[in-house]
């Protein structure tokens, strides 16, 4: 029986770090941000219907959605980030459903990494524990600036149109502190990782 962790952090906390060391311990990762990715080639669930909605214009000369494209049509006025979310979230949130119950006769720790996590999240996806990476605020921007270029002010308002960060860890079971070196965060994964073992053997005894 498999147990299933959703995985959550702040732009700039370091979350796909914790995600990859945590693959290679044995997890398996189902990513919200592949998912996105994977249901709007052609053929995908949310391929034509964004079509329909945005036009031929989003479209790159190959017939893929062109991202940039997209986003710049879908962020223009609040209707059309409403319809175009209407249009992704389901088909993101199925697919992922999908994925996880495909797992769940197996015994792997199932890591669903989510941008966005919600509290509603822990129901739908069937999430027996959530994860919060965390960094202080001032470290977030940081990174952004220097590993991303980012410009400060776009670093501030990506930050800003978050979640606030108190109610990103009140949705924690357990919170890993990325605000500092490599080694430590290798350390805080080990933790994680036994946290999770536990979590798991405790879960396994229950059923």
């Amino acid at each position: 029986m498999s147990f299933t962790v959703g995985l959550a952090g702040g732009i700039g906390c370091g979350k796909s770090a914790v995600a990859d060391r945590l693959v290679e311990r044995g997890a398996v990762l189902i990513d919200a941000d592949v998912v996105a990715r994977e249901v709007v080639v052609p053929g995908g669930p949310a391929y034509q219907p964004l079509l329909d909605r945005f036009g031929p214009g989003i479209l790159a000369p190959d017939g893929t959605v062109d991202r940039p494209a997209l986003a710049a049509v879908a962020f223009a006025d609040a209707g059309a980030l409403a319809d175009l979310n209407g249009i992704t979230h389901p088909a993101i949130g199925a697919a992922m459903v999908a994925q996880r119950e495909a797992l769940a006769a197996t015994d792997k720790v199932v890591v669903v990494a989510i941008p966005l996590l919600k509290p509603e999240h822990r129901q739908a996806l069937s999430l027996d524990a959530v994860v919060v990476v965390d960094c202080p605020v001032d470290v977030a921007r940081h990174r952004l600036v220097q590993q991303r270029g980012m410009p400060v002010h776009d670093a501030e308002a990506r930050i800003a149109a978050q979640m606030p960060r108190d109610e990103r860890l009140a949705l924690a079971d357990f919170v890993v502190d990325n605000g500092g070196s490599l080694d430590h965060l290798a350390a805080e994964v080990d933790r994680l990782w036994a946290w999770l073992a536990d979590q798991k053997a405790g879960a396994a005894r229950r059923a």
